[in-house]
């Protein structure tokens, strides 16, 4: 038997883990945030829907196919109602509690290879950005000189027969994310225009639909770009601003989301449905 005192030692040992696992999943998971009214729609933000890459920056922006499906499964089971982001804009006050939009950005071919037949499985609605010009930059060294790998601009995006497969499921609006994924902060009036306007007219020729909404690159953009977004012929705008959208005090060119992240688990899905956050800083 050990001496009474190594007892208490290994107790308070005990006590110490128990407490530091509890400050740890408190801070990862922040259980204690209030809840969001369920009145609020949410939209979520992916990219890709593929499995991760050994040494990859973006894992972030890939989200398993097993995990997307966990996750559209995880919302279709509890009550959620999904739409595309042009009908939650148009149906305001009167859409229904639990509704979401699922988003992807840059228009990946995973889209609709990975993504699109689990969304038919489960019936599930989502808005498509892509992007509508022949030269695309790297994007990724757009955001950060130092991101300059290429890896992004690698990736296969759909071509504009894949972007009609997508239509034709009847359950995806297809979005516009400018001619090149240009960062909106370093252009002037005159191109910001350009960006917006050809590539909404574009698609439109190419895909015989009416392109209503639109995804700022990055995130990013100047005074004055809502209005022009407004006045190039979208009716929303989507931006990577965490937060629920608001029916009653509706700003439908600056349209918060919830990004999903391939490097968290179901648990931070759960949490960021329920308050926004998956954690206590993200």
């Amino acid at each position: 038997m050990l001496p009474q005192g190594n007892h208490s030692w290994l107790t308070l040992a005990g006590l110490l883990i128990a407490l530091g696992w509890l400050i740890w999943f408190s801070w990862r998971y922040a259980w204690w945030r209030r809840t969001l009214p369920y009145h609020l729609p949410r939209i979520l933000m992916y990219h890709m829907i593929a499995p991760p890459r050994r040494g990859s920056r973006y894992n972030g922006m890939r989200v398993s196919p097993h995990q997307f499906e966990r996750q559209v499964r995880w919302l279709r089971n509890k009550g959620w109602h999904f739409y595309t982001v042009s009908e939650l804009v148009e149906l305001g006050t009167h859409v229904k509690p639990r509704s979401v939009a699922i988003t992807f950005d840059d228009g990946y071919a995973d889209n609709l290879m990975e993504a699109l037949p689990v969304l038919q499985k489960y019936q599930a609605k989502a808005t498509v950005y892509v992007l509508a010009g022949e030269k695309i930059e790297d994007w990724s060294s757009q955001k950060n000189k130092a991101h300059d790998s290429g890896e992004l601009l690698s990736e296969p995006r759909m071509s504009v027969s894949q972007q009609r497969q997508l239509l034709a499921s009847g359950l995806i609006e297809i979005g516009s994310h400018t001619l090149t994924h240009a960062n909106l902060l370093k252009l002037n009036v005159n191109e910001t225009m350009k960006e917006l306007v050809e590539s909404k007219q574009r698609l439109e020729v190419e895909l015989g639909v009416e392109i209503r909404s639109f995804a700022y690159p990055f995130g990013y953009f100047k005074v004055g770009d809502e209005a022009r977004v407004k006045e190039a012929g979208y009716r929303s705008a989507v931006t990577t601003e965490r937060g629920v959208m608001d029916p009653a005090d509706l700003a439908p060119y600056q349209l918060p989301r919830l990004k999903v992240s391939g490097k968290e688990g179901m648990l931070a899905f759960m949490n960021r449905m329920r308050t926004g956050w998956r954690g206590a800083n993200k």
